[in-house]
């Protein structure tokens, strides 16, 4: 392995000429980054691929261009324009982080300082650290720690390699430039040191890659067996009268929480009585993975004819799918068929415009 202050220096030459344009990002030369955007993308970001968040980040930046807009903002509204994103504690913590910054008056400027606010774990607080305010914090997410391995040619399986991987990566980052850096080596995972197929032809640091030499930069980094997903199943009710739909908030912590959604039960520990009094129809199952669990849902649909006893009724109108977490668009979805050949009220909503997870 040659010194790591040359790898350094060759992966931050690569970058001030490749640097992926994104949203949030300053382009190298241009100077630091606004804190709020940084912190914004990398919550966004956590296990959700770039080409999915730039829409949502750009519509959020649009609706609230500062951390006091966002801290603001009505909990629903934040709620319904994350929808699709996922993992919706996320969410939840944006807001609550917000607030928190809004009435400090400003991001804090240490990584202690960050990694106290909600939300904010080790990883973003160091990548905060180094983007936004140029500290030599060793910033390592899946892209890192796969570069690391291949470098390294480090044969212990992830999850257990990760204090080594963390350890090697701190030796590599530079004090001159760590922010550029940071982004340097997430861009040379995502572009070059790729899962499959890496381009270790073009790699800026392909001399010292222990794994190139070795032939195996495409084995690593090596993952140990996952275990496979348990399996649940639950029940969503969609009940509407003549011009409305029911719906309901779901609880602020636990699954979905805080989304906006149709009552269910089961799927989520719960054991709940249908929302009314109707002849609820079995309309069909919907398929969805979360990440610890596979999920079959019965879609129960049923014209209720006597006032609700869980829930609250919305008129069509006013009703947009696009608020929906990805679950509970994928019921929307199954019954749309259905309602449109009984000719229901219901079926006006689907010409809301729905954004995809």
């Amino acid at each position: 392995m040659r010194d790591s202050r040359v790898i350094s220096v060759e992966l931050l030459d690569w970058y001030d000429r490749h640097a992926r344009i994104l949203p949030w990002r300053s382009l190298p030369g241009q100077g630091q980054t606004d804190p709020y955007r940084v912190w914004l993308s990398e919550v966004m970001l956590q296990q959700t691929t770039v080409a999915a968040v730039k829409s949502y980040f750009e519509r959020f930046t649009s609706l609230w261009p500062t951390v006091h807009d966002l801290a603001a903002a009505e909990d629903s509204q934040v709620m319904a324009e994350w929808a699709g994103l996922g993992y919706y504690a996320r969410a939840r913590n944006l807001v609550a982080c917000a607030r928190t910054v809004s009435a400090l008056g400003a991001f804090p400027t240490t990584r202690d300082g960050l990694a106290a606010l909600p939300g904010i774990g080790p990883y973003t607080s160091a990548a905060i650290s180094a983007i936004a305010f140029d500290l030599p914090e060793t910033v390592v997410d899946g892209n890192v720690e796969r570069v690391i391995s291949r470098l390294f040619a480090l044969e212990t399986p992830l999850p257990a390699s990760k204090p080594e991987i963390y350890e090697l990566a701190g030796l590599l980052t530079p004090a001159a430039r760590p922010g550029d850096y940071a982004q340097a080596m997430m861009d040379l995972g995502a572009t070059i040191c790729t899962p499959r197929n890496p381009a270790c032809g073009i790699c800026p640091v392909n001399n010292g890659c222990q794994a190139r030499i070795q032939g195996i930069a495409a084995e690593l980094p090596r993952k140990a067996p996952k275990k496979a997903k348990p399996q649940r199943a639950g029940t969503v009710w969609i009940g509407f009268t003549q011009d409305a739909v029911l719906v309901e908030t779901r609880p602020e912590k636990g699954l979905l929480g805080g989304t906006l959604a149709f009552p269910s039960t089961g799927w989520d520990g719960s054991a709940l009585e249908p929302p009314a009094m109707a002849d609820w129809q079995d309309s069909g199952l919907v398929r969805h993975v979360f990440t610890h669990f596979a999920l079959d849902l019965t879609v129960m649909t049923a014209k209720l004819t006597t006032p609700p006893v869980r829930g609250r009724l919305v008129a069509i109108d006013k009703f947009s799918p696009s608020a929906l977490p990805g679950l509970m668009r994928k019921a929307w979805s199954l019954v749309q068929p259905i309602q449109a050949r009984q000719r229901s009220p219901i079926a006006k909503a689907s010409q809301h415009p729905t954004r995809d997870d």
